[in-house]
């Protein structure tokens, strides 16, 4: 065990942009070469849901996508990093800092906005996703 957190952490510090999402506290903190970019209020998977939980390069983006699985339910700005989870905007701002999503990692659209740009900036590859309690 204390080798995967070890290789856990050491691949997050070889990422630029390292986004942490706080299942628990319902946040996500954004840092680039270690330095705390942003601490933004999230909603992740409510009751009866999941939000998968470890560390994941970001696979694909859409600056919008419309979701196959809840009524072409709008995901704007999405970086998909688990099958069909992502983290991507919303526009109930009321609901985020606590869970209230089908399982992805909601953010207010401008936020998630300025998320998707950094990771365009820094290249999928240099980007990790942590998702954790």
């Amino acid at each position: 065990m204390a080798a995967a957190l070890l290789g856990s952490a050491w691949s997050a510090q070889a990422s630029t942009l390292v986004a942490r999402v706080d299942v628990a506290a319902q946040r996500m903190t954004v840092t680039h070469y270690g330095k705390v970019l942003y601490d933004w209020p999230v909603s992740t998977a409510a009751q009866g849901y999941t939000t998968p939980r470890g560390e994941f390069r970001p696979q694909r983006l859409h600056t919008l996508w419309l979701s196959r699985t809840y009524d072409n339910a709008p995901m704007p700005f999405a970086v998909f990093y688990d099958r069909g989870w992502a983290v991507h905007g919303t526009t109930s701002v009321n609901r985020l800092g606590t869970p209230a999503s089908h399982g992805c990692v909601r953010l207010a659209t401008p936020n998630a906005e300025a998320f998707y740009r950094l990771v365009r900036h820094v290249g999928p590859g240099n980007t990790r996703i942590i998702v954790e309690n």
